[in-house]
């Protein structure tokens, strides 16, 4: 670990930063070049006295964790962010495979969409970012952890992951999530973490053996997409895909019709999802 030079870095590229590069208000009486530390701790889910240490070079050696998080909230491309794990004293991400870094072009965009329902998910459908909005209509998903990350292996082995969903949409969904899979192992293998996935859910799901054994490729989700939610009941949203072809991510973006009913209730959604996180 290289503390002049971690400390120094992570100043420049935080300096390097506005406010409005990462969705947040500029405010007034702003004196600091960039961001400031505080905004660059509550993006990246730290605290400021950590990443203060850091730029002091006091701070301790930062986990994969840490720098997947800082790298993430100072926008690093994948050089800068394999920089960043040199001089920490980590060896950089496999840049073969899923990747769980976001392009920062995708950051910008989902930085703009703060009263939209909008995630960002990899190839083996973990998601790995999310708005808040996102957060209220389909649960924070960002504290999981081995194949529970998956949609698809949640699918088939947790029941509450169907509850956003009407039960008569269940079975389409089940195909896609499983043809997503497909699609995701012929690429990746059965040594990776698809592959894993793909052998648990065969030996512990006698659902999924069904489904994977129709060899359905087709991934195709419909843009209209219904939801069920406790607060404000039953809705039908329209999903937008932005696909990186580079990093295999896709960005989903759900919006409903203006002046419908989906609009509004969609709009309490956010209010709802806002004021629990506010309590």
């Amino acid at each position: 670990m290289d503390r002049t030079q971690l400390a120094e870095f992570l100043r420049t590229r935080r300096e390097a930063l506005q406010p409005e590069d990462v969705g947040l208000s500029r405010g007034p009486r702003r004196r600091t070049p960039g961001l400031r530390r505080e905004e660059v701790a509550q993006l990246a889910g730290m605290s400021t006295d950590y990443l203060n240490r850091l730029e002091q070079q006091r701070g301790p050696q930062p986990s994969t964790q840490m720098l997947r998080a800082l790298a993430r909230a100072l926008r690093l491309d994948p050089d800068e962010r394999d920089h960043l794990y040199r001089i920490a004293g980590q060896a950089p991400p496999d840049r073969i495979g899923v990747s769980d870094h976001i392009a920062p072009g995708i950051l910008r965009i989902i930085d703009r969409l703060g009263d939209t329902p909008a995630q960002v998910i990899s190839e083996l459908g973990e998601v790995l970012l999310q708005t808040e909005p996102a957060k209220a209509l389909l649960g924070d998903l960002s504290g999981l952890e081995g194949m529970a990350r998956s949609t698809t292996y949640r699918w088939f082995t947790d029941p509450a992951s169907r509850a956003i969903y009407p039960e008569a949409d269940h079975e389409l969904r089940g195909r896609i999530f499983t043809a997503e899979l497909r699609n995701a192992y012929a690429r990746l293998g059965s040594d990776s973490m698809v592959g894993a996935i793909v052998a648990e859910l065969l030996r512990i799901s006698p659902e999924f053996v069904a489904v994977w054994a129709s060899h359905d490729v087709s991934d195709k989700h419909p843009m209209s997409k219904r939801f069920h939610h406790d607060g404000v009941g039953d809705l039908t949203l329209e999903c937008q895909t932005l696909l990186d072809t580079e990093a295999g991510q896709r960005l989903l973006v759900f919006t409903a019709r203006p002046g419908t009913e989906d609009a509004e209730k969609l709009a309490l959604l956010c209010v709802l999802g806002t004021q629990r996180m506010t309590a």
